[in-house]
């Protein structure tokens, strides 16, 4: 396909004519398609609805009562069943409620109110005139970003590479400056770029030096077993951490949001022996148990990991059309234009979408004018802004497939305008 560089002025101007031809054609048709977020569609939820009729057994295997208040750390049976699939050790793991998101707001707020392993609270150094600063790879997850904002975090954005962040940034940021105290981690998968760190990234960032002895990793593991063309094997970090010497250095996050319910899943987080007996400490302050029914519910359901994972092979069934049409689409009316480049993710959730630098905006703009909502343009950088406005999140999971086939056409068209627009302006300056 001809790159739309190589028009001439009035051929960029007769393509940008008939493009807008198309578009009111487009808006005349009234859509309303949505695809701001990455939630699960009606039948991938339909695979879970066992769960609804479970459990049927109502106590522990010690005979505990998992009606009634208790066991803040969550039941034995699921801290193994998570313990084995993520390989880490069950006394090493919290079980939570339905949002990973809650574990992680409420770890960084403890991390802010009372310091940890000795060190002062991190809001003492903010409110003497010292930000806290954590590190955001980028394009990265919009709700992490949300967190370190509330909290009145200066972020700082590092480059993905291929293999994870670009490490070079990241260690020579991290061992000279001590208010630097983390850096957010999606390692599988992740959102919105699709990048599955290396062993050698993982490696790095359990050894690397930090001038901040309280400097935590934040690994959101989120689509840690949802692979939907290959399955990717991820070097585990906390193991990596002790081996180097530095065993309180990670928090892990995992949940089955996606993976069962979103309104009814179950959210874990794992660190050491250390920083999980200082979290049970604030956790005490703040619940006496978490919903163990439900917990018994995944349990009963899954049985085994090998079991969770049979149920991750059907869920990558109906996503995989889906992120077909996203990526064929792209690939057949793009490829060769040099509008956009995009991911080809392997796993979860997302397709990452670079524009033309300076066009993202426009480009979400006109499709939400022509019927189709996009994640905000900027949503994947800190504060919500994209020093090239390039980059889009294309969530493909909700909409049916003849839907996502109409709001790709969409898409492809407003790209197309924003470009034609972004280019005469350029070609008239």
């Amino acid at each position: 396909m001809q790159s739309i560089t190589e028009l001439s002025p009035s051929e960029l101007r007769g393509e940008y004519s008939s493009l807008m031809e198309e578009y009111h054609k487009v808006q005349d048709a009234h859509l309303k398609l949505n695809m701001a977020r990455g939630k699960p569609a009606p039948a991938q939820l339909d695979l879970s609805m066992e769960m609804i009729h479970l459990p049927k057994n109502l106590k522990t295997e010690d005979g505990t009562d998992i009606r009634n208040y208790g066991i803040l750390e969550g039941l034995p049976e699921c801290r193994r069943l998570f313990g084995e699939l993520l390989h880490i050790h069950p006394d090493q793991i919290i079980l939570g409620g339905t949002s990973s998101l809650n574990l992680m707001f409420d770890t960084m707020s403890a991390l802010h109110l009372f310091g940890t392993d000795g060190s002062s609270p991190w809001s003492f150094h903010r409110y003497n005139g010292h930000p806290v600063k954590f590190l955001c790879p980028v394009p990265g997850y919009d709700r992490h970003f949300k967190i370190c904002e509330e909290l009145g975090m200066e972020m700082i954005p590092v480059p993905l590479k291929k293999d994870g962040p670009d490490m070079e940034i990241v260690k020579e940021l991290a061992r000279s400056d001590s208010s630097i105290k983390g850096i957010w981690c999606v390692p599988l998968h992740s959102n919105p770029e699709g990048i599955c760190y290396s062993d050698e990234i993982v490696c790095e960032l359990a050894r690397m030096e930090t001038a901040a002895d309280d400097f935590r990793i934040f690994w959101d593991n989120a689509y840690g077993v949802h692979h939907i063309y290959e399955e990717i094997a991820l070097k585990n970090i906390i193991d990596e951490c002790e081996n180097c010497g530095h065993p309180n250095r990670v928090y892990y996050f995992f949940s089955t949001s996606k993976i069962t319910f979103p309104g009814a899943g179950v959210s874990l987080i794992a660190s050491s022996p250390a920083n999980i007996a200082e979290l049970k400490k604030h956790m005490s302050a703040q619940t006496i148990s978490h919903d163990k029914i439900n917990q018994q519910r995944h349990v009963e359901f899954f049985q085994t990991p090998d079991g969770l994972r049979r149920h991750m092979d059907a869920l990558a069934g109906k996503l995989r059309p889906k992120f077909d049409i996203v990526v064929d689409t792209l690939d057949k009316e793009l490829c060769g234009t040099h509008l956009a480049s995009w991911s080809h993710p392997k796993g979860g959730y997302f397709v990452s979408l670079h524009t033309l630098p300076g066009c993202a905006k426009r480009t979400v703009e006109l499709a939400k004018e022509a019927g189709v909502v996009l994640t905000d343009a900027g949503a994947t950088y800190p504060y919500g802004k994209d020093p090239k406005d390039s980059n889009i999140r294309i969530a493909p999971s909700f909409p049916t497939e003849q839907e996502l086939k109409e709001a790709m056409t969409v898409l492809v068209l407003c790209i197309r305008l924003a470009g034609c627009e972004k280019l005469m302006s350029s070609h008239s300056s």
